[in-house]
């Protein structure tokens, strides 16, 4: 039986979109299928709906999965004309529809955007959420709440209200809570009748703040230069009426400038004031009124690392527009994502708050299930990452994605001016610090040339590699390669773990890791695999990116790291020894070398279930094991496969992944006695993340689980 939760706004502008992402995060988790359901969407259509959009995009849903029951516009007709009959109907029907297919729905109800018809609007979503048999989580804005009691007065009033009405409340939750009184809310909010606790959500600047994007989509505004992202946080709003002297003093970081488009003088500081080090770089221009740029000017716009726009508004109407634009979480935002998706963590105890609920087990294991619970894995015990190529735009776009998470604490390594310059450019806020300990929502930045560790890491590397003839001052020179810095970082525990590759070849990723981190205790070789994403399970594929040609004693290493890996990721590992012959019906070197790994594996008394030499159609079809090895434990239901050599896996997952649509996450290195991780220098900015989340992981094996 499906289980219904309807999010209910209990006031205007709850941010209801935030916690709609979140819930529906915690429940992908823990339900096979989730769907979404809007009765009344915003737009003429469902498909462009702009929060059916998001979901649809941010958790891979079809139309079939995130769907929509009326338009608003026909809500306000219904609720004008006092004839809900038609919305109800409709809506129960597709609810009807969707709790036949999906364990969990997720009903949106409407956001009282009828400041006029707010009474109805509630009884409308109270007599939805009753039919439907849906609980109620409901939403109160704290915006203009004005004081602690007014917050406290609201949650009362909602229970009475919702009480009345005789819906079953899952819980409260309070939005958009001034910071500074977050606290004192917490203590003072009673729980509910249940014991249910009330859960506080403050204010996220990085979401209620608007973007240049957003902006310009609102006003309808031109782009005049280059391309360059207008996803960007406007941090506030500076109209340039003063001389630029003045001016400069007053623009900081993330301003958005509005000036005359004849002032030329203004649009050539604001370029100066980006290209420098030590100033400020603007979030963007808006030229105003229909005046001619000159051609000095104009050419010095296309070579702006920042949105220059262009209105044909006076300044004043432009300067009301702009400030008259909210931040809003959409579809194609993936900043503003990761920032509600990290709020929520951080405020709401999703265990407590869906054990309320009898959610049934999930029996798969999704690709988007998968890569989700790695950012809550990663978040249980948080561990520290250096991201050594802090001048590939990717990275610092990745770091910002992982601070807004919130699930590890990232160190980026480079030329700190280069760093700075480039991030700021781009409008990325990572908040740079120095020192140990940046705390939460901080990058460190450190700059290996100047920095004080560096002395320290060469002392450290010349001992370590003393047997090989360095010395100090060789040891020196190599602390200047990143790569070596951030080994160093982790040898000695500074950080917990590594991730390099984007702009570097795999050797230069590992070879540092090779000299003085080496392997664990009874491993002898470093290896990889590589997690095998399919529709309703993971598998897991070693070695596949490292050891071209490897002999019996490293097949058994790889097969025992490959285990080892699965289980932490939480993949019961069924090992295969793939061969081009099952059991006993072929010889060869090629076959006798993989008996020969599995007799070793299994001589080593391993935890888990081994099976070899097997041909890849007998590991995982149920019905040809029968045949070939019908008293195999593995045959027919492996989940982990090791290949014979490089050339087989390296073939056989790209082979796979593109023939089956399957996701591949990897390469994992494995066997090091701590996580460094490679990346492919085609990685997206998702690769990085998720990589950086399994290296965490990885990491707190070392640390400890909670």
């Amino acid at each position: 039986m499906s289980t219904g939760i309807f999010l209910d706004a209990m006031t205007p502008r709850a941010g209801k979109t935030l916690i709609a992402l979140g819930l529906t995060d915690s429940l992908i988790r823990r339900a096979d299928s989730v769907g979404y359901f809007r009765p009344v969407f915003e737009t003429d259509s469902v498909d462009t709906d702009p929060r059916i959009r998001l979901m649809r995009e941010t958790f891979d849903l079809d139309s079939a999965s995130a769907r929509g029951g009326v338009s608003l516009a026909r809500c306000r007709e219904l609720l004008a004309s006092g004839d809900l009959n038609e919305l109800v109907n409709i809506s129960l029907s597709i609810y009807s529809e969707m709790s036949q297919q999906f364990d969990v729905v997720v009903v949106d109800g409407t956001d009282l955007l009828a400041h006029n018809a707010a009474t109805a609007e509630f009884d409308m979503n109270a007599r939805l959420a009753n039919n439907m048999g849906c609980s109620v989580l409901a939403v109160i804005s704290a915006a203009e709440a004005g004081s602690v009691e007014n917050i406290v007065n609201s949650v009362e009033v909602t229970r009475a209200e919702l009480h009345a009405a005789k819906t079953d409340l899952l819980g409260i939750i309070v939005n958009r809570v001034d910071p500074e009184m977050a606290s004192e809310v917490e203590e003072r909010v009673p729980a509910g009748r249940r014991g249910g606790h009330v859960y506080v959500v403050p204010e996220t600047p990085a979401i209620s703040q608007p973007t240049v994007a957003e902006v310009v989509h609102e006003l309808d505004l031109e782009a005049d230069g280059v391309e360059v992202s207008l996803d960007r946080d406007i941090q506030a709003v500076k109209v340039a009426a003063m001389t630029v002297g003045n001016f400069l003093e007053q623009m900081a970081d993330g301003d958005f400038v509005i000036t005359p488009a004849d002032r030329s003088d203004v649009v050539m500081a604001t370029l100066a004031s980006a290209l420098s080090p030590s100033f400020p770089v603007p979030s963007g221009v808006l030229l105003s009124g229909d005046l001619h740029v000159n051609a000095a000017t104009q050419a010095l716009i296309s070579a702006a690392p920042f949105p220059i726009l262009r209105t044909s508004g006076d300044t004043f109407s432009a300067a009301q527009a702009v400030g008259s634009v909210h931040g809003e979480l959409r579809a194609g935002a993936p900043r503003k994502i990761a920032a509600a998706m990290g709020e929520w963590s951080k405020t709401v105890d999703e265990k407590e708050l869906l054990g309320r609920l009898d959610l049934p087990r999930p029996a798969s294991m999704t690709p988007l299930r998968f890569l989700h619970e790695l950012i809550e894995k990663a978040r249980s015990n948080r561990r520290r990452v250096v991201l050594p190529e802090g001048e590939d735009i990717r990275i610092l776009r990745a770091a910002e994605i992982i601070v807004r998470r919130d699930f590890c604490d990232v160190t980026i390594l480079g030329r700190a001016s280069k760093v700075r310059e480039l991030a700021q450019s781009e409008g990325i806020d990572l908040g740079f610090v120095d020192g140990e300990n940046p705390g939460r929502g901080k990058v460190r930045l450190i700059d290996p040339e100047t920095s004080p560790l560096r002395d320290e890491y060469a002392a450290e590397y010349a001992k370590l590699r003393a047997h090989k003839g360095v010395e100090i001052e060789q040891a020196k020179e190599r602390m200047l390669d990143g790569s070596y810095f951030g080994t160093m970082m982790v040898q000695l525990g500074h950080v917990d773990g590594m991730v390099s590759g984007a702009a570097h070849t795999t050797a230069n990723t590992i070879r540092p890791a090779l000299e003085f981190v080496k392997t664990k205790e009874g491993v002898k070789i470093v290896s990889s695999v590589f997690f095998m994403l399919l529709e309703d399970r993971a598998l897991v594929y070693g070695d596949c990116a490292v050891n071209p040609n490897p002999d019996a004693a490293q097949l058994a290493d790889i097969a025992k790291a490959s285990a080892d890996t699965a289980r932490q990721f939480g993949v019961d590992p069924k090992v295969a020894m793939l061969s081009y012959s099952t059991g006993g019906s072929g010889s060869g070197q090629d076959v006798d070398r993989v008996r020969e790994a599995t007799d070793i594996v299994r001589a080593s008394a391993p935890n888990f279930e081994v099976e070899g030499p097997i041909q890849y159609d007998a590991a995982t079809n149920a019905s040809v094991a029968k045949s070939k090895l019908p008293d195999s434990q593995v045959a027919g239901h492996a989940t982990v496969f090791v290949f014979p050599d490089l050339n087989t896996g390296n073939n056989t997952y790209k082979a796979v992944q593109q023939s089956s649509g399957a996701v591949a996450v990897g390469p994992v290195l494995q066997g090091l006695r701590k996580p460094v991780n490679d990346l492919s220098r085609g990685c997206t900015v998702d690769d990085i993340v998720n990589t950086v989340a399994i290296t965490a992981i990885q990491a707190q094996e070392d640390h400890g689980k909670p």
